[in-house]
């Protein structure tokens, strides 16, 4: 599975470091819990002294958001809505083991992980700006159309999986009961990005080997 960034955006944003990895042979069937709670613990850790608005890597992405014309309270990197509902309330939703592995790791790390379902994409995923031809899938099941300039996901058939850059995934490519093979993506704009974004597939990549101990783990990339 291929994610590219256009042009325009290592231009814009040319401090990014991005890893990807696709695994093959992910199922529901199980339990993440163990290592959820080490990774939670690093985040009461973080949250134990300040609020996620201080840390550098959320303030990275507030940054980036306000550079694209969005209002970054009003539009939230995917890792800084965790990082306030964790601290909020104490905990987070049970939606799949690998989901709530990557947002487990996404809270520690306070970088966006996104994982999508390889078999709902079509080619490619490109970082890029909309046209504002191209169609998202809500989680309700309604579709909406980027604005144009709106950086998304988009893949080859004009499908955009996630909106506002990091803010938000489409429901089309989220992970199901169903799903078997997942794309992982973690983005960080921070000074320290390059190497806080390798030891987050390390760590990432450590636990899925135990938890899906059969599971392939293929295409391991750094952009």
């Amino acid at each position: 599975m291929q994610l590219c960034y256009a042009p325009e955006m290592h231009t814009r944003f040319g401090q990014r470091r991005t890893a990807t990895m696709s695994i093959n042979g992910v199922h529901a069937n199980a339990n993440s819990d163990a290592h959820i709670a080490q990774f939670l613990a690093v985040a009461d850790k973080r949250l134990a002294t300040s609020r996620e608005g201080e840390f550098a890597e959320i303030k990275a992405w507030r940054r980036a958001f306000s550079e694209l014309g969005l209002k970054p309270t009003q539009y939230r990197c995917a890792s800084e809505s965790l990082l306030r509902r964790y601290r909020k309330s104490g905990e987070l939703p049970t939606l799949h083991p690998m989901i709530d592995l990557c947002n487990a790791v996404s809270l520690a790390f306070a970088i966006p992980v996104a994982v999508f379902d390889i078999v709902q994409i079509s080619g490619a995923l490109t970082v890029r700006p909309a046209c504002g031809d191209e169609s998202y899938e809500t989680f309700s099941g309604e579709t909406e159309h980027p604005e144009p300039g709106e950086v998304i996901f988009a893949d080859d058939s004009g499908r955009a999986h996630a909106r506002r850059w990091t803010h938000r995934q489409s429901g089309r490519s989220a992970v199901k009961q169903r799903t078997s093979r997942v794309l992982i993506v973690a983005e960080a704009l921070h000074e320290t990005a390059q190497d806080d974004v390798e030891r987050l597939i390390f760590a990432l990549t450590d636990a899925i080997s135990q938890i899906w101990p059969s599971a392939i783990q293929t295409d391991v990339k750094r952009l």
